[in-house]
């Protein structure tokens, strides 16, 4: 007996339909709504949170701590060193992207290459190399100001003003459990405080702390609408164009500001193998940040990123147990492990990505409709349809 096709056709939709569906809720129950602003509409299985993606975001996340960690250390040796230079280290990290990334936009053909990029958006990229350099001066100001633990604190400003201005202008749309997720990694940073405190590490200066953390809060501002303008252009355009316009215009500005600010600091420095060891050392941390941090950012966003990079005081002070003879304490651990957890949480819940919106490359952020399900259900009939006929 012959089982007419479109019979068929519709059973087989009928089934998928079914499985597709969950269980109807009791009257009044608003479970399913509450799940949905809480995550996705959807449930999770153990094998769906526990990917190779999350893994790979996670360990690249830490990788980003740890050049921080390095710059940090060059840093304290160049403290001890007495040289105070933050603006030609800057330039020397910008000036490396210059060589790489704005030297291969030369070479790139049609809308990519640097002179039609120049001449239609040099004006956005100048404002943002701006903000960039200008959020590194001021938060290296705010140490000869104020404490090290004001610093750690209102350093985390960063992250409800980088998830504000996400959500205005790149329209990221965030779920209860992001929200979790940041507190749980800011509860980590105040077991960090707690645990500099009691091995006395409160270090800084005193001598007008209200001016070294407006300069705190002003960086972390700065820091956002970088991250924000970065976010936005890796997954728009290309980390190429973003990274050669970095380089290009950070180099100009740092220069420019070393000038008027570090000239007598520069000449005064005592030139030896170990000191530019170090400004080396701190040059490429930095260019391997700015070349990582893009990709990170592409793959997750900037919010996650600033997430993970929480632990990098947690690596200094790891490091600095066994270089600056630092006391250890439990708390360390447990700060690592609570912000951990928080950035894991923030991630396993995915936001609403980037896809491309028209023709001409412009792109947008769209989530997933049930349309996109229904579309999906019709290729999958279709295409078994097909193999049937074969």
């Amino acid at each position: 007996m012959t089982t007419c096709p479109l019979k068929a056709d519709f059973k087989k939709l009928c089934q998928r339909e079914v499985a597709r569906e969950p269980a109807e809720e009791p009257s009044g129950c608003g479970c399913q709504k509450w799940r949905t602003f809480v995550c996705e509409p959807h449930n999770f299985r153990l094998k769906d949170v526990l990917t190779w993606r999350l893994f790979k975001t996670v360990a690249m996340g830490q990788g980003l701590s740890l050049l921080i960690c390095g710059t940090a250390i060059t840093c304290q040796y160049l403290a001890e060193a007495r040289v105070e230079t933050p603006m030609l280290q800057s330039c020397l990290s910008y000036t490396l992207l210059l060589l790489t990334y704005t030297s291969a936009l030369m070479f790139r053909k049609g809308d990519a290459n640097i002179w039609k990029i120049l001449k239609s958006k040099w004006w956005k990229y100048l404002l943002m190399a701006f903000t960039d350099v200008e959020a590194n001066y001021t938060v290296v100001k705010a140490y000869q100001f104020t404490t090290l633990t004001s610093i750690q604190l209102l350093d985390c400003f960063v992250i409800p003003v980088l998830m504000l201005l996400s959500w205005w202008f790149l329209k990221t749309r965030y779920r209860l459990v992001h929200f979790v997720a940041v507190v749980i990694c800011l509860l980590g940073v105040g077991a960090m405080v707690g645990a500099d405190l009691q091995a006395g590490r409160d270090q800084g200066s005193n001598s007008d702390v209200l001016l070294g953390d407006g300069l705190v809060l002003i960086s972390a501002a700065l820091y956002a609408v970088s991250n924000v303008c970065q976010e936005y252009t890796v997954k728009n355009l290309s980390r190429m164009e973003f990274l050669g316009m970095m380089g290009l215009f950070g180099t100009l500005i740092s220069v420019i500001q070393m000038a008027v600010l570090e000239i007598k600091a520069v000449a005064d420095i005592e030139w030896n193998w170990k000191i530019c060891m170090l400004f080396g050392a701190y040059a490429l941390c930095m260019y391997g940040l700015y070349t990582f941090m893009s990709v990170v950012v592409k793959m997750t966003s900037a919010a996650a990123v600033n997430l993970s990079m929480l632990t990098a005081d947690l690596f200094s002070l790891f490091c600095g147990i066994f270089l600056f003879h630092y006391k250890f304490s439990g708390l360390y651990v447990v700060s690592f492990i609570t912000i951990t957890i928080g950035f894991i949480l923030f991630n396993v819940v995915s936001m609403p990505t980037i896809e491309p919106a028209n023709s001409n490359n412009e792109r947008k952020y769209q989530v997933p409709t049930e349309d996109d399900h229904d579309g999906q259900l019709a290729t999958d009939l279709q295409r078994e349809q097909e193999q049937d006929e074969v």
